[in-house]
């Protein structure tokens, strides 16, 4: 059963970058969409970015676009996601999942967290 961690999260002043990492471990994912999603504090989690699995293809949510890059390694079962211009309103815990998400690898997420 593949697993799912995220990694990279922290807390930033606005206008900053962080970069989140998720591998996969049991498994792969090589062969697969991915996609990152977040939840922020009294909302429901929400769709961030996709990507193919050949990295052909990426989709962003439309609050991101421009901010936001989603990468992949298959070679290492790992996905990125790289967010600049950071905003007091990413604040949120980022998870990795398929695409679409498969219920039962919901993982810890990793929390980010960007102050005024």
């Amino acid at each position: 059963q593949v697993q799912l961690v995220e990694s990279g999260g922290g807390l930033v002043q606005a206008g900053g970058s962080l970069r989140l990492s998720c591998a996969a471990s049991g498994g792969t994912f090589s062969r697969s969409a991915m996609a990152w999603f977040r939840q922020a504090p009294g909302k429901e989690r929400e769709f961030i970015a996709s990507i193919t699995w050949r990295s052909n293809t990426t989709y962003y949510k439309d609050s991101v676009k421009g901010r936001f890059t989603m990468s992949r390694d298959n070679a290492k079962n790992t996905v990125y996601l790289q967010m600049n211009s950071l905003k007091p309103e990413d604040t949120a815990v980022y998870y990795c999942n398929f695409a679409p998400p498969r219920s039962s690898l919901w993982g810890q997420g990793t929390q980010v967290t960007v102050s005024s």
